[in-house]
């Protein structure tokens, strides 16, 4: 079991920002490949019920960027408390997994 690589989440409510930071990723060779979607988010914030819509970054990386991606999240973000989460990939196709390390490499 590769365990290297993993998914790193974000979300935020500008689409063209999204989109900033989807690029911004790849650019720099942190993330192989970034999903945008559209979503809707139920959540609690400061006492209070909230739903929005939102967008979700979902940035296919390699775990020893976490740091580096977290911070160039954070860079372009407005929140004041952005998601930044990581989920391990446990498995997956062989070449899609050597395509994603050719792609993150610098």
């Amino acid at each position: 079991m590769d365990l290297a690589f993993c998914v790193v989440q974000t979300t935020i409510d500008d689409e063209a920002r999204a989109h900033q930071m989807a690029a911004a990723l790849v650019t720099q060779n942190l993330a192989a490949c970034v999903q945008v979607a559209e979503v809707t988010s139920h959540y609690v914030w400061k006492g209070a019920a909230a739903r929005d819509k939102e967008f979700l970054l979902a940035a296919k990386a390699r775990r020893a960027d976490f740091d580096a991606i977290a911070a160039a999240i954070r860079a372009l973000h407005t929140y004041e408390l952005p998601e930044i989460i990581a989920t391990p990939v446990l498995a997956g196709d062989p070449a899609y997994l050597d395509w994603l390390r050719r792609e993150t490499e610098r």
